[in-house]
């Protein structure tokens, strides 16, 4: 507008300037510039009005965010805990900032610019908004959600309140779109354009909305449906490029479907709005993600009578040691066979406390250890970030290690070090094993430590909704408790690998989740864990 403002004032002057000197000799002429100065005048409202609507819009910004900040940063835990939250902060921090800079950049502002410059570079990308997307995606189908109720904000164990919006649930179905997911697809058009019919402003159009949904629902195999919303698409945008050109392709497979059954007529199309199980989910690559999800859920776990009958708690000494003589460490089986104990009171709030400032600077994308090269290396199924303490980075994390030595009686000597992880929105590790299989012998092989014989896992924080550890293989959900630990055998005494331990931590569905463990070694076992006399022993 100041441009136009500058070019107008430019026109006039090239317009007055040759008669400059006789204009006032000239009633008629002056009245040229009457006319002139009304359009400068109409022209400076216009530029007024487009700097105030800039500023209204810059401060109904900054009033939501301050609300928002407020409460975000009483408990920043707490309210990143809830997963459409941090999605939000992954959208708005890449997004939505930057589109208020543009508009910031039309009148620049050197103390807004030199402050975003500044934190510009910490940041997330658009990977980390994709990747927080995603993080809903799994959440949604692990624990079966519909995108009404993560729409809503209607999950379990939330603390604060988040919603998404007509254009958030586009982004969501437009990046599942864009990924050849067409089944989650649909799930967030759908929702997308109930919210949207329901009267809910939103800067996305309904035939945008309409051009994906109708197209998604085509490869999900439901023409009958895709052809009644892209007849409501041609209805509402009788031009638009695609839509015509669809609905023809689509008659005419629904014809030639129709001839091969031997039908003369198809029946109307399903008029229910699309659920959850509306089209079936397709397969991907792991063989147990229906038994894995549903021990996540808490579903399908198999604790009968007769196997709790097996189950007792205990006082643990560790064979008399001296230093859990006096105040033994409380034991309870979780599972009778394969043995998996929970160790209570394992850590102090005190010694969490330590131990997670410790590993907050270091912490990184977690790895997994390629089975062929033995090297670390990032991997899609496992979701949080981690950092590896050793004994001499503080006396807590010695103090950590020899307690672990003392209950389990097995030396960490040769241990890996205290691995700590935080999970973050959605934060999952798909079902693995901890130990090296046969067909991967050179795993640990530059370690010189032989295989990891056992687990010991420390959970540091309390999950409010998810975050479980389960074993598809038994059937077996083990719930997070903070200060406590839980231990098992990946190995049989004979060095075998114990193949029932393949397990997994599922993705957190609200709170924060915080762990650390110690991965102990074959080698300084011989005495400590003699070998049995049967391979499965």
């Amino acid at each position: 507008m100041a441009t136009f403002l500058v070019l107008t004032l430019l026109t006039l002057w090239s317009f007055s300037s040759p008669v400059q000197a006789e204009i006032f000799t000239s009633i008629g002429q002056m009245t040229d510039l009457i006319f002139a100065e009304r359009e400068l005048v109409q022209s400076l409202k216009e530029y007024i009005e487009a700097e105030e609507l800039k500023l209204e819009a810059v401060k109904s910004w900054a009033d939501k965010l301050d609300l928002l900040t407020r409460a975000s940063t009483s408990d920043p835990e707490g309210f990143l805990a809830h997963p459409v939250n941090a999605y939000k902060l992954m959208k708005r921090l890449n997004t939505e900032w930057s589109e208020l800079e543009s508009l910031v950049l039309q009148d620049p502002s050197d103390g807004f610019i030199s402050n975003m410059s500044v934190h510009r570079q910490y940041f997330p990308d658009e990977e980390d908004e994709k990747g927080a997307a995603k993080a809903l995606l799994r959440l949604q189908d692990t624990y079966k959600l519909d995108s009404e109720s993560f729409s809503k904000g209607k999950l379990p164990g939330v603390r604060y309140n988040a919603e998404l919006t007509v254009d958030d649930c586009f982004d969501m179905g437009k990046l599942a779109y864009n990924e050849n997911d067409y089944y989650h697809s649909v799930l967030w058009m759908q929702q997308a354009l109930r919210q949207m019919d329901s009267g809910e402003d939103a800067k996305t159009l309904k035939a945008d909305i309409l051009d994906y949904l109708s197209y998604s629902v085509y490869q999900m195999g439901d023409l009958p449906r895709a052809i009644e919303l892209t007849r409501r698409l041609v209805a509402i945008d009788p031009s638009h490029q695609r839509a015509g050109t669809n609905l023809r392709y689509f008659e005419r497979l629904l014809s030639k479907e129709l001839r091969d059954l031997g039908r003369s007529q198809q029946e109307p199309a399903d008029e229910r709005p699309i659920q959850l199980d509306t089209y079936e989910r397709p397969k991907d690559y792991l063989p147990e993600r229906e038994v894995y999800e549903a021990l996540c859920r808490g579903e399908g776990v198999k604790m009968t009578p007769k196997r709790l009958s097996r189950l007792f708690c205990r006082y643990q000494d560790g064979n008399r040691n001296p230093r859990l003589l006096l105040k033994p460490m409380k034991e309870e089986d979780e599972w009778d066979s394969p043995h998996i104990v929970r160790f209570l009171e394992a850590l102090s709030d005190e010694e969490i406390e330590k131990i997670k400032e410790l590993a907050k600077p270091n912490l990184a994308r977690a790895t997994v250890r390629d089975p062929n090269t033995g090297v670390l290396t990032v991997a899609h199924y496992r979701v949080s970030k981690s950092a590896w303490l050793e004994g001499e980075d503080d006396p807590v994390i010695a103090r950590v290690n020899q307690r672990i030595e003392d209950v389990t009686g097995l030396s960490v000597n040769t241990a890996e070090l205290l691995q700590v992880a935080n999970y973050g929105v959605g934060g999952q590790y798909e079902p693995h094993y901890d130990f090296s299989r046969k067909d991967e012998p050179d795993a640990f092989k530059s370690l010189g430590t032989g295989n990891r014989v056992a687990t010991f896992l420390n959970y540091m924080s309390d999950v409010e909704a998810g975050g479980a550890t389960v074993f598809p293989d038994f059937g077996a959900a083990i719930w997070p408790r903070k200060g406590t630990a839980v231990f098992w055998y990946n190995l049989f005494k004979s060095g075998e690998g114990d193949y029932r331990t393949r397990h997994a931590a599922c993705p957190v569905l609200v709170g924060s989740k915080w762990v650390s463990n110690k991965w102990i070694h074959e080698r300084g076992q011989e005495f400590r864990r003699p070998c049995g006399l049967t391979e499965v022993d």
